[in-house]
């Protein structure tokens, strides 16, 4: 005879409450049974004491005496510590389907690319780095070229009098060209009277 620990349903409907029981394999689900171990009420909360109530000392005695546990109490019982939890290989039904693998296959090349550009970044920065001595080289002579621009400006400061004597000059002309300006009014006005008296 062989003998199962497994849940027996009782309750109402959708409000389920099982019983931890050892029964032969023969026995239907909510039948006859040898004997009741625990109880289970899926309706409490995950962390509630109350939720899975075994006697563990009689679970060990059908255990020892070959009773094999269905996967639910298994499960409970890998939780009290007393069996090793079951490592379930994936059926073929949780394999992804074939957009989740397109969708894999993108974030994979998405990520190389990502690397790539990484590493084109880390090996242009040590050219960068060559570059920075060169610039460093540049700078004194921008340094040299300071003094030289330092030493015109003095030349120009010494200009800018010249020019500032030139400008009298040149307001001193303008009076003249002012003066001038009624004369050649007059000449004009003369020419045009002795234009006249010709027509005439």
């Amino acid at each position: 005879m062989t003998v199962k620990i497994r849940l027996s349903r009782h309750g109402a409907k959708k409000r389920p409450h099982y019983r931890i029981v050892v029964a032969d394999v023969r026995a239907p689900r909510d039948g006859k049974f040898i004997e009741k171990l625990g109880v289970y009420d899926p309706l409490l909360k995950r962390d509630s004491e109350d939720r899975i109530k075994m006697d563990l000392d009689r679970v060990k005695y059908w255990l020892s005496n070959g009773a094999q546990p269905t996967d639910r109490v298994h499960r409970f019982l890998s939780d009290a510590g007393i069996l090793t939890p079951k490592v379930k290989n994936s059926p073929v039904k949780s394999k992804p389907k074939a957009k989740a693998i397109e969708r894999i296959k993108q974030k994979e090349e998405a990520d190389k690319k990502k690397l790539e550009a990484a590493a084109a970044e880390a090996k242009a920065a040590p050219a960068e780095a060559e570059a920075a001595p060169a610039e460093a080289k540049a700078a004194p002579a921008e340094a040299e070229a300071a003094p030289a621009e330092a030493e015109a400006a003095p030349a120009k400061a010494e200009a800018a009098p010249v020019e500032a004597e030139a400008a009298p000059a040149e307001a001193e002309a303008a009076p003249v060209e002012a003066e001038a300006a009624p004369a050649k009014a007059e000449v004009v006005i003369e020419k045009t009277i002795v234009e006249d008296k010709k027509t005439d």
